[in-house]
């Protein structure tokens, strides 16, 4: 599709939602960024990075100093886009099926879309690629997407690398041309301007994938660091994702201005947790990083800033906050109702950022982990914190205020505070528990995604996930690589299963060998690995009561079964066996109701 036609698609879906004006409702403009820490900031101190369009964001905003998020992807963007505890929404891991957001939960696109606001996603989801779990299901109208968690995973378009390539426009793959973070902000502007023309108030919710690994950016960007970092790739291009981020953030400030939309647009800059990378070189005097319990895992940068709003002139907010308090902050900033029902385990931040409260503000107490297992584990990888302290792992207290470094365990000198935040775990724990059980399912037979397309990344097990592309190449076989999808027949009918060793882009046989795919600037790229031949010679097909078997043509592309399904949940397992007897699991399987 040409630019023109999708400017065209833009304007026609906005002027299609109710009128609502966009002069009574702020416009929003929320960008977070993938794996880039506190201390991956000019401002912030880095000593090497140059952020200076993210600097002169930073000087004019209110900035949360004491914010927190999860330590990992999925996790934050559950809490962010619901004001829930991760743990509560079902996503407590990146994988496994533990990185679907749960269909009773209301997104911040959803709250938005209802309020009459044009709503738009783009770049990195990562919280489901199948219904009912993809953005365009949960409330966003306009969406330019990857798959999975990010460039390259096992659900992303086949051969997808950082440049070029094709992503999801509103649940249909198309080819795009250059770096994904400036096509991502490429199609977020382009959504900006159609909503100016049609007179709507919009939330740009603009994602990047950047910078997560594999360390991919323009050579333009990574390559004046590389000297800096002692020859290093993979740190220079991770520098170089966020000074192309950082570009892009200035040309969209400009782009804003020179619309006239500016002064009445809330602009927001955050993180999802602490740096993958660049720890290395600067790291805000934190312990920890990406995945981690203590500080650097998980306290990030957010910097709001509103002309006609009052939130400009550089101002520090120090009260301790949260991914959980962005939609409460956001519906009471934008004047919209919140969802009926609905009570949030964040609050508003509305007057911390506007400065206007009298008393002291409130002492609070988030709890954050990092679960990245299949069921949630008491205690595993969690921070209890207050303004003043960090419980860390029920068993070491550190005093942030006299030790952000978290070096002296605290614990035995004082147990009231020890106690006060191990009460208030329990009992969130307590509440919580009862929901893990609640697993996640994906549709099957639903007229929103049929056929449904179902990825290996999405398994669950306890053993290996072929999470990436690079994985599925390989193809590593055995018991320890094997896994089983929750599905939700919708519908009772006939149902037709194919099974794939390589997607249906890819146009290959499932015992055809592929060839390593091109490198692009930066370090190896997943597409790079070869892709192993399997030599399978039978499939097999198990969902609830019902199993089959059939025999792998020479040269077949899938394997189909067709049956009569029943309404309802099930467990879905898809395998290929080669003339050994080793197990591969079917790592791409769709599934059409007839």
């Amino acid at each position: 599709m040409t630019r023109t036609l999708l400017t065209l698609a833009f304007a026609c879906a906005a002027t299609a939602a109710p009128a609502l004006r966009a002069a009574d409702h702020p416009n929003v403009v929320v960008v977070i960024t993938d794996d880039q820490g506190y201390g991956d900031l000019s401002c912030h101190g880095n000593p090497i990075l140059k952020t200076p369009h993210l600097d002169a964001l930073h000087g004019d905003s209110v900035r949360l100093l004491d914010y927190h998020v999860a330590p990992t992807c999925s996790p934050t963007r559950a809490g962010l886009l619901t004001g829930h505890w991760t743990n509560r929404t079902g996503v407590w891991h990146t994988i496994m099926g533990r990185s679907m957001l749960r269909e009773n939960e209301v997104t911040l696109g959803q709250i938005f879309k209802d309020a009459g606001y044009a709503t738009g996603m783009f770049g990195k989801w990562h919280l489901g690629d199948n219904h009912p779990f993809r953005p365009e299901d949960r409330g966003f109208t306009e969406v330019l997407r990857h798959g999975g968690g990010g460039v390259g995973q096992t659900p992303d378009y086949w051969d997808n690398a950082y440049f070029d390539g094709s992503y999801w426009h509103n649940k249909k793959p198309v080819p795009v041309e250059g770096f994904c973070t400036d096509v991502f902000f490429d199609y977020a502007k382009r959504f900006i301007k159609a909503q100016k023309a049609a007179g709507k108030p919009f939330l740009a919710y603009i994602s990047t994938n950047a910078p997560h690994g594999p360390m991919h950016a323009p050579e333009a960007f990574a390559d004046p660091y590389l000297d800096k970092v002692g020859g290093d790739v993979g740190l220079a291009h991770f520098f170089g994702m966020i000074a192309n981020i950082d570009h892009n953030v200035g040309a969209l400030r400009e782009f804003l201005a020179a619309e006239g939309l500016a002064e009445d647009t809330l602009f927001i800059f955050t993180t999802d947790n602490g740096t993958s990378s660049g720890a290395k070189v600067h790291n805000a005097g934190m312990r920890g990083n990406k995945g981690s319990e203590y500080d650097g895992g998980h306290r990030v940068p957010f910097f709001a800033h509103w002309p006609e709003g009052g939130l400009t002139g550089g101002r520090d907010a120090p009260e301790l906050a949260g991914h959980v308090d962005l939609v409460p902050t956001l519906i009471d900033l934008c004047g919209v109702a919140a969802p009926e029902g609905v009570k949030f385990d964040g609050r508003s931040l509305a007057p911390v950022l506007r400065g206007e409260f009298d008393e002291p503000w409130p002492d609070r107490i988030l709890v954050t982990d990092s679960q990245r297992v299949k069921d949630p584990i008491k205690w595993r990888k969690s921070a209890v914190m207050t303004s003043r302290w960090r419980l860390v792992n029920g068993e070491e207290l550190y005093d942030i205020k006299a030790d952000p470094g978290q070096k002296q365990d605290v614990a035995s000198a004082n147990p009231d505070a020890v106690g006060r935040l191990t009460e208030f775990y329990d009992a969130w724990w307590a509440e919580l528990e009862p929901t893990f059980a609640d697993a996640t399912a994906i549709s099957l037979g639903h007229p929103a995604e049929n056929p449904a397309r179902l990825t290996s990344h999405d398994w669950i097990t306890t053993g290996g996930t072929p999470w990436n592309q690079a994985m599925v190449r390989r193809a590593v076989a055995g018991k320890g690589n094997l896994g089983h999808w929750t599905v939700n027949v919708v519908e009772a009918g006939d149902y037709e299963f194919r099974l794939r060793r390589w997607p249906e882009e890819s146009g290959a046989a499932i015992n055809a060998e592929l060839p390593p795919g091109a490198d692009v600037p930066g370090v190896k790229a997943m597409r790079t690995a070869p892709g192993q031949a399997i030599d399978a010679v039978r499939a097999t097909l198990a969902i609830g009561d019902f199993s089959a078997e059939a025999e792998v043509p020479e040269g077949a592309v899938e394997v189909r079964f067709r049956l009569t399904l029943s309404a309802g949940r099930s467990q879905l397992d898809a395998r290929f066996f080669d003339g050994s007897g080793k197990e591969y699991g079917a790592y791409f399987v769709y599934v059409e109701k007839k």
